[in-house]
């Protein structure tokens, strides 16, 4: 079944491209082929954490005049927060690494830079 949609695909493209009464129906602004880079975009980072501890935090700050030793606990609490953030981020990086999922723009403009596309149009 899939096959047949590549099929009835490549005949929909060439007869878009053929010519009809001396011009073609579609002209393309650049050549339909793939390039042998990717964009590099930045990962999104996700949401922000421990927020409502570092919230806690400040305001025991401006109550006590910005005083360490009077907010250690709220100040402990955030600490762990962050580390337990980093753990799940770094286990979560080391899992999708693991399984595959999708590739560093980097590293899938290195794959198609080793292994170009063909230069010719359809």
């Amino acid at each position: 079944m899939a096959a047949q949609g590549g099929v009835v695909f490549q005949e929909k493209v060439s007869r878009l491209l053929s010519r009809q009464d001396g011009k073609p129906a579609l002209k393309p602004n650049r050549p339909l082929v793939l390039r042998d880079a990717v964009a590099n975009r930045k990962l999104k980072k996700g949401e922000a954490t421990c927020i409502t501890e570092m919230s806690v935090m400040m305001a025991c700050w401006k109550q006590n005049n910005f005083v360490d030793g009077l907010c250690s606990s709220e100040m402990n609490a955030f600490y762990t927060c962050v580390n337990k953030a980093q753990a799940a981020m770094k286990n979560k990086s080391e899992q999708s690494s693991l399984q595959g999922g999708r590739l560093h723009p980097k590293q899938a403009t290195a794959l198609l830079r080793r292994y170009p596309n063909l230069r010719t149009e359809i």
